[in-house]
């Protein structure tokens, strides 16, 4: 299944960063910290590159990650230019206390009442923008919601001590490239429910912990993993819940929901779905769909056999 997700109101978000990211002095962009690469924009990175603004990335939910994977993308950010990454979770106010200090260290030449700090927070729907914004500003100034895309437009804040901050919506872009990358955001909530079929992200999520943290699926259900595939997980789920429809039949609707709320609000373990490994080998084995000018109909080769007088093949 190949997950895409764009509502109308993003691309007018997108034309509203840009336009601001010119008076802007850093990027504190928020990741997954359970998908750190796979909830990244392309759109942010372009943007920021272009205006060659530094940036803070914020591994958020690193209390819901593997911590050994999060601790391999810590490093393989902090090798890029430009770049500081840290991992914490926004609901927690000691991690987020030390947020403006790294801002203050990443831009040292601002943060002057002549000239303040400008900062703008961005990243996908439903990473944690508005918990941080709160957070930091200590009362409640932008909405939070456990559905993705709650924040649409676009605030400036001011922190004090000489910093502005800028809230912009949860920003998608237009094509999702790898279809592993929509699958794990719609397991991980930045997509919304309207435009995915959860019996199927909930298999595509079961397959990965089936591989890499199945002693969790066994502490959390009490069923044993040995030769099960994605599908008889989330049948397992719904037999040890005794979720049921009219007749007997398993409710694997119902099953599905509960083991993706189980992932995401931590209840099945601190679980990452990539790591840089997996993602270079995703990177290497991926093969892009073919563009439309390469693709050539039977007709149209019919044709330039007729042409050239050649035979025409049997299909």
């Amino acid at each position: 299944m190949s997950i895409q997700w764009f509502p109308g109101h993003m691309n007018a978000a997108r034309k509203k960063a840009a336009e601001a990211m010119e008076k802007t002095d850093m990027i504190v962009e928020v990741l997954d910290a359970r998908v750190p690469q796979a909830s990244r924009n392309p759109m942010i990175e372009e943007l920021r590159t272009f205006r060659q603004r530094p940036c803070l990335k914020i591994l958020n939910k690193a209390d819901l990650a593997d911590p050994a994977a999060t601790q391999k993308w810590l490093d393989f950010y902090n090798k890029q230019k430009g770049v500081h990454a840290v991992a914490l979770s926004c609901k927690k106010p000691s991690d987020v206390a030390k947020v403006t200090g790294l801002c203050m260290k990443i831009a040292p030449h601002r943060g002057t009442a002549l000239k303040p700090l400008r900062i703008m927070i961005m990243g996908i729907p439903n990473v944690g923008k508005s918990t941080l914004m709160n957070a930091l500003l200590k009362k409640r100034v932008a909405k939070v919601g456990d559905e993705p895309a709650v924040t649409k437009s676009q605030q400036r804040l001011y922190l004090g001590n000489n910093i502005v901050l800028t809230d912009t919506p949860g920003m998608m872009w237009p094509k999702i490239e790898h279809p592993s990358d929509g699958l794990m955001l719609a397991a991980s909530h930045a997509i919304g429910s309207n435009a995915l079929i959860e019996e199927e992200v909930a298999t595509f999520l079961a397959d990965i912990l089936l591989m890499h943290y199945p002693q969790l699926l066994t502490a959390r259900y009490g069923f044993k993993t040995d030769g099960i595939d994605g599908v008889s997980v989330i049948e397992g789920v719904a037999t040890k819940r005794a979720f049921r429809i009219k007749g007997g039949d398993l409710d694997l609707e119902k099953a599905a929901h509960t083991f993706l709320q189980d992932y995401r609000t931590g209840a099945i373990g601190r679980v990452s779905l990539e790591t840089p490994e997996s993602r270079v080998a995703l990177l290497a084995s991926y093969q892009p769909p073919p563009s439309l000018s390469d693709v050539r109909t039977d007709d149209e080769e019919d044709e330039e056999e007729q042409e050239e007088g050649r035979p025409l093949r049997k299909r």
